[in-house]
């Protein structure tokens, strides 16, 4: 084994807002991209002589397409941060989803090539899918593995935040645009959120390239051998149960929030003719709301176990499921407010304590590999599905909003049974750094 690295540790902060900044950007671009197919993708890349249902089915199933890829992303650059190292491959990432991003914003409507306008779409969403699968796993371990001890909770939900900042950020573009007129917006205010993304990336490129590479990586490196097995291989070998329950505990997180935004737009603007400035501006509250309860419960899942603040979560999410809907049907704007902020208050307690519940699952030299299975499998299944399963069901019960809210409280109930077995299959050891320990001397071991 080799020696610890002479050189002192990375600042945990500065890892984690490193973390937070690069996954803010590539967050904003995937929501961007699952705000416009819900309220104009429709329009824009498919025939106007299509149903109205089958043209809301389309452009949902645009947005499914890019979690196809998303486990393929995890598995490629998992090996490429287990082997290569973490900075390196969140480069790269970055780099992949700002190129897709922006070029959606260039492309032609179905109006003026026919055909190839969605075919151009999904290419380029597939693009931004293999990307964000191997963001994520990646900003994690930044955070979680230079994190002092007894805070890895805490620290590794700075990566998570910027889920909540890409989607404010997104939503708040998005609602600005709008302010332009309909007809402005469907024909180019909705590109404008796209074309700025190559703004941020490059903010985000500069961060990162000066982030500082972890001192575990160096140990890892040191012990590997021409004998190692693939990461990917190993991890189905040795951990392939903490991947599968990691999948269903993750389910509501992904999935269920796009329940409660994209399949919530559709719904709110499509069956009940709400208006789209309103509900948007909801969303953006929302995730202001996220934003600044998410440190707090990370923080208290330090203190009381990231496991109990995920399960009341999770309950929260069953007992909302229902009067977030009926608030819509009632079409009172406090009402939908107080049922948003609520749905989010409680799903906020999903996100940042996941990072450190996962790190714990896998030793450090395939962990990059084994947390990325986990979350962008879930993600392909959970979260890539569940707004086309939420408008088939929503479409089959003649409009109606309860099938949409029963999977919803279907798949919390599981979740919960999930993250108490994860807590089970986890090493005993916390993936953090110890106050009198270098990021090296903390490796969590399965």
């Amino acid at each position: 084994m080799s020696q610890p690295r002479p050189t002192a540790p990375q600042n945990p902060m500065r890892a984690a807002l490193a973390a937070l900044v690069g996954t803010s950007i590539e967050w904003y671009d995937f929501y961007a991209f699952a705000t416009a197919a819900a309220i104009v993708f429709d329009d824009v890349f498919f025939p106007a002589d299509m149903p109205p249902f089958l043209r809301t089915l389309s452009a949902f199933g645009t947005f499914a397409v890019g979690f196809l890829l998303r486990p393929l992303g995890g598995i490629v650059f998992g090996h490429i941060g287990d082997r290569v190292g973490r900075k390196k491959t969140l480069v790269i990432t970055l780099m992949m989803m700002g190129v897709a991003s922006f070029a959606i914003g260039l492309l032609p409507t179905y109006a003026q090539v026919g055909a190839l306008a969605p075919i151009l779409l999904i290419v380029l969403r597939l693009i931004q899918g293999i990307a964000i699968g191997g963001e994520w796993g990646g900003a994690v371990l930044v955070a979680v593995e230079n994190a002092p001890k007894g805070k890895a909770t805490f620290f590794g939900s700075f990566a998570q935040l910027g889920s909540s900042v890409g989607a404010l950020l997104s939503t708040g573009a998005f609602s600005l645009m709008n302010l332009w007129g309909s007809e402005a917006f469907n024909s180019w205010g909705w590109r404008v959120p796209f074309l700025a993304s190559a703004v941020l990336v490059v903010i985000g490129l500069v961060i990162r390239l000066r982030l500082e590479e972890a001192p575990l990586m160096d140990e890892i490196k040191a012990e590997q051998t021409e004998q190692d097995k693939l990461p990917v291989v190993e991890v189905f070998q040795s951990a392939w149960r903490t991947v599968l329950t990691g999948v269903f505990a993750l389910a509501t997180a992904t999935g269920g929030y796009y329940v409660v935004t994209s399949f919530l737009l559709a719904y709110g603007t499509g069956e009940l003719r709400l208006s789209e400035s309103m509900l948007l501006n909801g969303l953006t509250l929302a995730a202001f709301l996220e934003l600044a309860v998410t440190p707090g419960l990370s923080w208290l899942g330090d203190r009381v176990g990231a496991h109990k603040v995920v399960v009341a979560g999770l309950a929260g999410v069953i007992v909302l499921s229902l009067p977030q809907f009926l608030a819509l049907e009632t079409g009172s704007v406090a009402l939908i407010y107080a049922s948003m902020l609520g749905m989010r208050l409680v799903m906020s307690a999903l996100y940042g304590p996941i990072a450190a519940i996962l790190a714990e699952g896998f030793a450090p030299r395939v962990r990059y590999t084994g947390i990325s299975l986990s979350y962008q499998v879930c993600n392909m299944i959970f979260g890539g599905f569940a707004p086309l399963a939420a408008v088939s069901l929503s479409a089959t019960a003649g409009g109606h909003y309860w099938p949409a809210a029963a999977m919803l409280m279907a798949i919390s109930a599981i979740g919960i049974w999930c993250t108490l077995h994860l807590r089970r299959l986890g090493t005993a050891a916390p993936a953090g750094v110890t106050e009198d320990q270098t990021p090296d001397e903390a490796r969590v071991t399965t």
